[in-house]
């Protein structure tokens, strides 16, 4: 069998974006950039100054949580792969190159490497990072393999970083190492790229499920609608849709059932903090009652301890169905009991951003508006080729 990373290599090197994946990478670079403006006062942001460009950008990008999600691979993949790009002078092919090898290595790692509790965004964005930096530098489809394999080093992060700075730190040392082994490859380094077939093997994954057939992205990316985990958008969705003439005090019991899969990132029952808030399903279900619409103001530490928030937070029962294997398996039946005797109940799989309900132009352009208030910059501006500038701009290098 080919080695994985040659394939992976020669795919990216004769990468020739169609105009559906132009169109995805455009709405990534947009997404992306926004939400990394949008945590330029973010205190984790103030700490990652003194990194480099590729892993502050992208550390700026996930602090939020409010990045876009490949719902197969469970992994954040334009954090990643829009910071790798325009740090090395790349543009959408190399995005698009980057991004169609986090897609697929993540698929190939599977459900099991992730409820094994790895952090996807880093293990295979550490590799995609020196893909799509390879790219980015003009290098050839070997020199890409070996830039692969000599990323693997730096391809880890785990789950139990989820609540607290190390999770989007460990996203931007990922970027960072894919774009030192790119330069190290560029530079004449070589590698075992039969390391990477290895490496898979070790951390849970299938190479012989690598399958570089499709568009560059197979299956599209999630854009979030709530700045939170992703196993998140689904409750508050269905909350809030529910949630209209019905006052918070007057609710008695909130009743969420879901597959076990679902609420796998969700490790934090009691938050305390803002950062655990983004992965709490009690917390979640509170905001989505209170806030309607969550936005940066709810997941700060003083909303997560607000008194109304703890005490609806402690009338979640949740029901949990075994199995499982992904972020949106099955559907969630959330029920919402007043006072009065009443239940309100909805069931739902796919939320608003989701690929089955991807989001509107309007939707978009809100979230990216919400995004760089207060900034004298027009999202409707950006392109691959500015984007590096303008986060130069509002994201400075500094001392930690």
């Amino acid at each position: 069998m080919t080695p994985v990373a040659e394939a992976l290599a020669r795919w990216a090197a004769d990468l020739v974006p169609g105009p559906q994946d132009l169109t995805l990478a455009d709405r990534a670079l947009l997404d992306t950039v926004a939400v990394a403006l949008a945590a330029r006062d973010h205190r984790v942001t103030a700490l990652a100054a003194g990194l480099p460009e590729g892993a502050r950008w992208a550390v700026a990008g996930h602090v939020l949580d409010f990045d876009d999600l490949h719902m197969p691979s469970t992994a954040h993949v334009s954090v990643v792969c829009v910071p790798a790009a325009l740090a090395t002078g790349g543009g959408a092919p190399a995005y698009l190159a980057a991004a169609g090898v986090m897609a697929r290595l993540g698929t190939a790692l599977g459900w099991r490497h992730y409820a094994a509790g790895w952090h996807a965004t880093c293990t295979a964005g550490a590799l995609a990072s020196a893909a799509g930096a390879a790219v980015a530098l003009g290098l050839d489809a070997d020199q890409i393999a070996t830039a692969m394999a000599l990323a693997i080093p730096a391809a880890g992060g785990v789950q139990r970083a989820f609540g607290t700075d190390a999770k989007s730190l460990q996203v931007g040392f990922a970027v960072d190492g894919g774009i030192r082994a790119a330069g190290l490859a560029a530079a004449g380094a070589h590698a075992d790229i039969t390391a990477l077939d290895a490496w898979l093997k070790l951390v849970g994954g299938d190479p012989a499920a690598v399958d570089t057939s499709g568009p560059a992205v197979p299956d599209g990316l999630a854009i979030k609608m709530y700045p939170c985990c992703y196993a998140l958008q689904r409750p508050i969705s269905a909350l809030s849709e529910i949630a209209d003439g019905l006052a918070a005090e007057d609710v008695r019991r909130i009743v969420l059932r879901t597959p076990e899969a679902t609420v796998q990132p969700l490790i934090h029952h009691r938050p305390v903090t803002g950062l655990q808030g983004k992965f709490s399903l009690e917390y979640a279900a509170a905001a989505a009652l209170l806030d309607r619409c969550p936005g940066f103001a709810s997941f700060t530490d003083d909303a997560v301890t607000r008194p109304a928030a703890l005490r609806l937070a402690g009338l979640v029962e949740t029901e949990l169905s075994p199995g499982g294997s992904w972020l949106l398996d099955g559907e969630l039946d959330a029920e919402i009991h007043a006072a009065d005797g009443s239940v309100t109940a909805i069931r739902q799989q796919f939320p608003p951003g989701s690929p089955a309900r991807p989001p509107s132009a309007s939707q978009l352009q809100a979230k990216l508006a919400d995004c760089v208030r207060g900034l004298d910059t027009d999202p409707a501006s950006w392109t691959f080729s500015n984007a590096a500038d303008l986060l130069r701009r509002y994201l400075p290098a500094g001392r930690p």
